[in-house]
């Protein structure tokens, strides 16, 4: 079999798979697949670039850990529901409305291609939540005192918002 005859086999059989998997609703396989693509190329290249550079890619303490966790908590909501970042969810969301103190509520724009799932991606905060520890992850292996220094600040956010809502809490019950 010649390689354009096996790459149409592979295309025919990826297609029905895909139409299989939608059972007749419209879901935006290729732009999850060129998301993937885009993610895993992006690990893969930084990680290669920081064996080049001889970088330390194995060593993250329990406490970067835990701090890596409550900052990639944080920075995912705030990257997805925040209202100061809707111009960057903008061209992909429309807004719906508010759905939480301090958070938005948007719909995915359009229905398919990448458009549609850069607007998933972005509205979801467990979905960029690997995304954000890739980055967090990737700066403790380039730049571990700056992105130290980011981690502690959206740490730092993270628990004042926890506060905040227990302060609120508290003034309720004494109400």
């Amino acid at each position: 079999m010649t390689g354009t005859a096996t790459r149409t086999r592979v295309r025919a059989w990826a297609h029905r798979q895909a139409e299989t998997y939608r059972n007749g609703e419209e879901r935006p396989l290729d732009g999850y697949v060129k998301l993937m693509s885009v993610y895993a190329t992006g690990t893969v290249g930084a990680l290669l670039v920081a064996k080049k550079l001889g970088r330390d890619v194995g060593r993250i303490t329990p406490w970067d850990a835990v701090q890596l966790s409550v900052a990639t908590h944080r920075l995912s909501r705030t990257i997805a529901k925040d209202a100061v970042t809707s111009p960057l969810r903008a061209p992909f969301t429309v807004y719906q409305g508010v759905s939480a103190p301090s958070e938005l509520h948007e719909e995915v724009r359009s229905h398919n291609g990448v458009q549609h799932s850069v607007g998933e991606l972005l509205t979801c905060p467990m979905c960029l939540a690997q995304w954000v520890a890739t980055g967090f992850t990737m700066g403790l292996v380039f730049a571990p005192a700056a992105t130290r220094t980011a981690m502690s600040i959206f740490t730092a956010v993270a628990g004042a918002d926890f506060l905040q809502h227990v302060y609120v809490k508290l003034q309720q019950a004494t109400e």
